[in-house]
């Protein structure tokens, strides 16, 4: 009987330890939408979440809700010195970092005819240019067998009309996947892509258009997917759960849709 016992409580006590006990998670883009739906699949798998913003009170509000397993970091993707200090930051207060999610991205659309320089400069230094280099900063705070995942997006695989900075951007990061996991593989450092199709967050309503368009793009989408309708940041943020973990400790340099099937079948 007190063997059965022990082994009933043995097994009580795996199946409560999360996939990512004990493991310390930085998450650019934590604050609302996919990142902040990952931070809290993150801290329900038992790590640790360190979230990275731009505004003081959003992501005050975001520690508030996940809790005492989640910590702050006010900065900019876009400025060096800013990631510098995230690093710098969550090396003092928590050490080195097993999880790695780069998901700050802008999606405005606007036509190749009516896109000037400045709003060139602005899709390419926080979509491509400021990921590029948090991953670049990242990489000797990295743990052997961390793992790193970039959201890239399902607008890299086709032509949607007004996207061409957003899929250009986002056809860089998954090129970016690739090399790095070929560059970081010796160290044991998995980098993978996550690809959001249509998924219901703060950022579709972000994008430019009229509501009325919108609306109505929003539509034309929906009858594109195989589930018809749009996906919930949950849905993405067990995706990358799995990716964090040592459940796809075989995968590296991949990029997995979370789509819904669109433009898939």
């Amino acid at each position: 009987m007190k063997t059965i016992t022990f082994m009933f409580n043995l097994f009580k006590k795996e199946k409560a330890m999360g996939k990512l006990e004990g493991k310390i998670a930085v998450i650019t883009g934590g604050t609302s939408g996919i990142g902040l739906a990952t931070a809290q699949e993150f801290i329900n798998n038992g790590a640790k979440v360190v979230l990275f913003g731009r505004g003081q009170e959003a992501l005050d509000a975001a520690v508030k809700q996940l809790g005492s397993n989640s910590y702050g970091v006010r900065g900019d993707i876009t400025s060096q010195a800013d990631l510098d200090n995230l690093f710098s930051e969550t090396k003092s207060k928590f050490g080195g970092i097993d999880t790695l999610f780069i998901n700050v991205g802008k999606g405005k659309l606007a036509p190749v005819a009516d896109t000037d320089e400045a709003f060139f400069d602005d899709m390419m230094d926080v979509n491509f240019k400021g990921s590029y280099f948090t991953l670049q900063k990242s990489i000797k705070n990295l743990n052997p067998k961390a793992s790193v995942i970039i959201t890239t997006s399902w607008l890299n695989e086709i032509g949607f009309a007004g996207s061409s900075l957003l899929s250009a951007s986002k056809a860089a990061l998954r090129s970016l996947v690739r090399v790095a996991s070929a560059e970081l593989a010796e160290q044991g450092i998995r980098v993978n892509a996550v690809s959001p199709g249509p998924i219901g967050t703060p950022f579709w309503g972000k994008i430019g258009l009229p509501d009325d368009v919108l609306s109505g793009a929003a539509e034309a989408i929906t009858a594109q997917t195989a589930l018809k309708r749009f996906g919930n940041p949950e849905e993405v943020a067990k995706a990358v759960s799995f990716l964090a973990s040592d459940e796809s400790s075989y995968i590296i340099g991949e990029e997995i849709p979370v789509h819904g099937g669109i433009n898939a079948i």
